[in-house]
């Protein structure tokens, strides 16, 4: 009886649910696991407690306190003025609000020497020698690079809140602030918490904007990358690594705690917006302001890609697009498409199909490869990539493009999933039992009802993966060869012999295709909507 009950209970979900847990021991826990062991050689204490560990600890949780402040309050200040205001045209605003994350953390760096650096043309300009290097510059470029994402999170949190308490407040006479103070402070306190953290722990790992800007004011992240790179010190990096791992840890347990608090939250009715013209021109005013920032050093590479030599002779030319492409420029932008495209598609499946194992397919078991599924939440890329060197090297896939599918597709696995499943959350959990008592088959069920009502957030999903691959510099760095190198990592290189007109050149590239890819899919959308 027990043997027979044991057999009926092995269904083929439960064995794709073991293969998949299976799948995340080998690509994500296994690899951390290795590469946290190599710390056995290494005299952790001494090393945390040398003054150059110290000092550039310091540094990162200084730069990172500041950046996340500005970030979040800016983004706090723009998704009201889109979310809570009566500006028109909010959905070209909100697409230019998110242009920034369309581009490399390095490149933001760039555009503020561009226009802010010892040579840049605002400090010419205004007559300035010094140049917006070390802490400020770490923090300015910071900002350009998180405050994107802080405000998606935001505006999505503002759009969806309930619009019946403001209407009872306004009948018992209560002031604006105080409505502020009573309803939207206490809506918006849990998720804020998940935003300032997951805006700390985006700048605290990013090594890109302080490589670029941060000159002598060196941070955990460039150290790294420096012991990594520079001196083949695994054991070091391995011991910053783990610092990194504890805020993105932190990031992602209050993400999973807030998150599941917030999805039953029921909308009565949407927020009423009343008029107040002053309220509209102050909300034009800020919007506008801040698009200008945004699109000042994309300007930026736009000129510089097609000048001469900056600041000596402005003259337009096409040299340093030539430069680029003779160094390999559109045989690497084959590579990132070639990565971003496998990548979009892998990982779109793997998410989708865990999500329905998931979050349609609930048992024990499920719960357990949910938690796996979110683990890379808490992996910044720097982190992912070194201990996929320990753990890998000397296999088949090994330097390959394989190698590069596989640690993009888990690097930016998280999100994606979570929007699927969340997706087929609010699908009817009875619908597969319904199909099975009118004869239906499950996979008809999945292909014909569940995967079409999903069709939306699956397109999202593929632009993600696909827009991360063309721009990310960070998993990649430690594992991409002259055989498979992706473009963005280019902008490293120039940085490095100081060519910032060829940098800019592939900057601007990256921001064309990601462009390119997001009105692709935005058509899509809208033609099967």
């Amino acid at each position: 009886m027990k043997r027979n009950f044991i057999i009926r209970k092995w269904t083929p979900s439960t064995a794709m649910k073991i293969l998949l847990c299976v799948f995340w021991l080998i690509t994500i826990i296994l690899p951390l696991a290795r590469m946290l062991s190599t710390m056995v050689s290494v005299d952790v204490i001494g090393m945390l407690t040398a003054k150059k560990f110290s000092r550039a600890l310091g540094h990162s949780l200084a730069a990172a306190s500041a950046a996340t402040m500005i970030s979040v309050g800016l983004a706090g200040l723009l998704s009201w003025c889109v979310a809570r205001t009566n500006v028109k045209h909010k959905t070209v605003f909100h697409t230019l609000l998110s242009i920034p994350m369309l581009i490399p953390s390095i490149s933001h760096g760039m555009g503020l020497i561009i226009i802010l650096g010892s040579n840049g043309w605002l400090s010419r300009l205004l007559g300035l020698e010094s140049g917006i290097y070390g802490f400020w510059g770490i923090v300015a470029g910071s900002v350009m690079y998180s405050f994107p994402v802080a405000y998606l999170m935001l505006f999505d949190v503002l759009r969806y809140e309930n619009g019946t308490p403001y209407e009872a407040a306004s009948v018992m006479g209560l002031r604006p602030m105080d409505r502020f103070f009573a309803i939207t402070l206490p809506y918006l306190r849990k998720p804020l918490i998940s935003v300032v953290f997951a805006t700390f722990t985006m700048v605290i790992t990013d090594y890109g904007v302080p490589l670029m800007i941060g000159g002598k004011y060196t941070t955990l992240p460039v150290m790294m990358y420096q012991d990594v790179i520079g001196m083949l010190d695994f054991g070091k990096g391995s011991v910053i690594g783990m610092i990194l791992l504890i805020p993105a840890l932190v990031a992602c347990i209050l993400d999973i705690t807030n998150r599941d608090k917030g999805n039953g939250a029921f909308v009565g009715q949407p927020y009423n917006i009343k008029k107040n013209r002053k309220r509209d021109c102050a909300a034009y005013a800020v919007i506008g302001f801040v698009i200008l920032l945004i699109f000042l050093p994309i300007c930026s590479f736009a000129v510089l890609g097609f000048v001469e030599k900056y600041p000596l002779d402005m003259s337009f030319s096409l040299s340093n697009a030539r430069q680029a492409i003779n160094m390999g420029a559109g045989k690497y932008l084959i590579h990132s498409l070639i990565i971003a495209a496998a990548v979009s598609v892998i990982g779109s499946f793997l998410a989708v199909l865990n999500a329905y194992l998931t979050g349609r397919r609930k048992t024990k078991l499920s719960y357990v490869l949910h938690l796996m599924s979110i683990t890379t939440l808490a992996v910044p890329g720097l982190v992912l990539g070194l201990s996929y060197i320990m753990f890998f090297k000397g296999s088949l896939i090994y330097g390959t493009f394989a190698m590069l599918f596989l640690v993009n597709s888990m690097h930016f696995f998280a999100s994606p999933y979570l929007m699927i499943y969340n997706t087929f959350g609010k699908i009817n959990e009875n619908l597969e039992y319904v199909g099975s008592t009118m004869g239906i088959r499950k996979w008809n069920m999945i292909k014909d009802v569940v995967l079409p009502q999903s069709k939306d957030t699956i397109l999202e999903m593929m632009s993600y993966f696909f827009v991360n691959c063309m721009m990310t510099i960070s998993a990649v760095s430690f594992l991409a060869t002259a055989a498979n190198k992706p473009l963005a990592l280019m902008i490293t290189q120039f940085e490095g012999q100081m060519q910032l007109e060829c940098a800019a050149f592939v900057s601007l590239i990256i921001l064309l295709v990601n462009l390119l890819m997001k009105t692709v899919i935005y058509l899509l959308k809208k033609r099967a909507a």
